[in-house]
């Protein structure tokens, strides 16, 4: 298993054309590939596993937030890839730039980039442990 402590695994009709996919437009790499039924992905220093959907396991959704050195950079590659946009690059009280599209499964992804070191509780947060 990947050293990350958050592994998204995300469900695709075709797991080999989804991988494909995500590393052409996120320019994640393969880890390890497991038949045709899942793909391990580097994603930065963390990973997504691209899964086989499960027949009558009705559809799998999920939201990927992952953190980019460049958000604007990286918004521009995965448009030119063909991401469907759902919201363009904009900076966040919160201290973040981000974006969200959705990718040929009909996932959303989040990229962000840290631009502000903002406190919580200056935005309407709280503060955790860290």
């Amino acid at each position: 298993m990947p050293a990350s402590t958050v592994i998204p695994v995300l469900a695709y009709p075709n797991v080999r054309q989804a991988a494909a996919w995500l590393c052409d437009a996120f320019g994640f790499t393969v880890r390890v590939r497991i038949a045709d039924h899942r793909v391990q992905l580097n994603a930065g220093d963390g990973a997504v596993v691209v899964a086989e959907r499960q027949p009558g396991g009705g559809e799998c959704s999920a939201w990927v937030m992952m953190r980019v050195a460049d958000v604007d950079r990286h918004f521009d590659h995965a448009r030119a890839r063909g991401a469907r946009i759902i919201r363009e690059p904009a900076d966040q009280p919160y201290g973040e730039r981000q974006y969200t599209v959705e990718d040929v499964g009909g996932h959303q992804w989040t990229f962000s980039q840290s631009i502000a070191d903002v406190a919580p509780e200056e935005w309407g947060g709280e503060s955790g442990q860290l």
